[in-house]
């Protein structure tokens, strides 16, 4: 119990500080706006009215979406472990305050890869999650093979990243922003299979890291079922 008082403490302490990050990145990114050229001058890291869109866009989403999973455990009256929600805040934090407003983006190479990876194999687990929270509704009775619930856990984590793609997409076309990452550091449009490329390599990481946390998963979820097999043999492992 004192250890996940700490955690609940260190959690909100978390989500404030990056809550307050986040806000002050929207009214810094506000005004450079109006500061900021149209086009692309030519010089070494500067950044254009778009590149401002797009961080007022991103902070703005994250400075919602910080507080879901308190507002899922209200509505749901489920408990998700402090644990995940400690992580799901490093995750905005890495994705949209160090990725957009401290450009990690370009000036780590890897940087989009390794945060596409991580939040996989985080809505990976989220898919497991749902699939707990329905089977703990009695009204459901339902008893899944763990084949199934790593296959929708997957599924979930992937349509996400889809979901995600899309999002970029259309904030690219409708904001001109460069989510997509088809304009290069340098003002470079890209063409043909390199236009496509962030997107392609974004969804393939999204594939293994869910595909990994759900393989992981399987494994539990099966040797669980022989353990309540072994204990009540009228039980049948269906996989």
């Amino acid at each position: 119990m004192k250890n996940e008082g700490r955690l609940t403490k260190g959690k909100n302490l978390l989500l404030g500080i990056v809550f307050i990050l986040l806000v002050a990145s929207i009214i810094f990114a506000v005004y450079m706006f109006f500061q900021a050229p149209e086009e692309a001058t030519g010089i070494e890291g500067e950044r254009m009215k778009s590149d401002y869109i797009l961080m007022i866009l991103q902070c703005t989403f994250g400075a919602l979406v910080i507080f879901l999973p308190q507002r899922v455990e209200n509505h749901f009256e489920i408990d998700i472990p402090n644990v995940i929600e400690i992580i799901y805040i490093i995750f905005l934090f890495l994705a949209i305050y160090l990725g957009e407003v401290r450009n990690f983006y370009f000036l780590f190479p890897n940087w989009d890869a390794v945060l596409h990876f991580f939040s996989a194999g985080m809505l990976g687990a989220v898919g497991f999650m749902l699939v707990n929270f329905m089977t703990g509704i009695e009204k459901l009775n339902l008893r899944l093979s763990p084949g199934f619930v790593s296959f929708f856990a997957f599924c979930f984590a992937l349509t996400s990243g889809v979901v995600w793609e899309i999002y970029e997409f259309m904030a690219d076309g409708i904001l001109g922003t460069n989510m997509q990452k088809f304009i290069t550091f340098e003002g470079e449009m890209l063409i043909g299979r390199e236009a496509v490329r962030d997107t392609m390599e974004d969804l393939i990481v999204d594939a293994l890291g869910s595909l990994l946390i759900v393989l992981i998963g399987y494994f539990y979820l099966r040797r669980k079922r022989v353990v309540e097999l072994e204990k009540n043999p009228e039980l049948e492992l269906s996989e």
